[in-house]
């Protein structure tokens, strides 16, 4: 069972997954018409929000933006940092939401920042008890059928938890960079619906995500009652 499961979202986590690629590759190669690039939008953006304490910079990689709370910087891949297009303006202005939500201390960003650890910890457990546990390890033999199952509903609820704690999280960074394109005149009418287009596929993957995770907890939970 637990098998098509993860299977079933394997593939639609690939298909979202593809759609996103697709729709910033198609973004990509549609100028913006205020010509600006990703890091001209991510500064310009970061100064009108009155945050001068954030580095915009460039890192290595495709998709591999973030922003990073512990040194206060807006990490940009050399598409994003260099690109004067749809794509680069709506990640660039995405991730500036990330910073604009620690500027102003947004709650949800501030519980997803301490849950990191934890949920780091999670998944390494969780993989460590299913390769012992394929590999027949036999230190998993000292706990009961109950006790073990009881051990990765903790773990699963950490993993879950943050996963549905990062949607709001995400889902207002877009929300907050759709705003301030729209009143900035970095981009037009056209280019906005694109840019929200954009985003929104690249919020699906953080969705599917927390589906899967609260998934396997209530699979996990079944398995505890039989």
């Amino acid at each position: 069972m637990i098998w098509i499961i993860m299977i079933g979202f394997m593939i639609i986590g690939g298909i979202v997954s593809n759609q996103l690629k697709s729709k910033f590759k198609k973004y990509s190669k549609t100028p913006l018409s205020s010509s600006l690039s990703g890091k001209e939008i991510a500064e310009k953006m970061l100064n009108e929000h009155n945050i001068f304490d954030v580095s915009v910079v460039s890192v290595t990689g495709k998709l591999t933006d973030h922003y990073n709370p512990k040194d206060k910087t807006v990490n940009l891949s050399p598409d994003v940092y260099n690109g004067r297009n749809i794509s680069a303006a709506a990640v660039a202005a995405h991730e500036c939401g990330h910073a604009v939500q620690h500027a102003t201390a947004y709650s949800w960003l501030e519980m997803r920042s301490q849950l990191v650890p934890i949920v780091s910890l999670s998944s390494k457990m969780m993989n460590m008890i299913f390769i012992f546990g394929l590999l027949g390890a036999g230190f998993l033999k000292i706990f009961s059928f109950n006790q073990m199952i009881m051990l990765i509903i903790l773990l699963q609820a950490a993993i879950t938890v943050f996963s549905l704690v990062t949607l709001p999280v995400e889902y207002d960074a877009s929300n907050r960079a759709i705003k301030w394109l729209k009143k900035s005149n970095v981009s037009n009418g056209q280019e906005i619906v694109q840019a929200e287009d954009a985003l929104k596929w690249a919020a699906g993957t953080y969705l599917v995500s927390a589906l899967a995770a609260t998934t396997y907890l209530l699979y996990y939970m079944t398995l505890l009652r039989r």
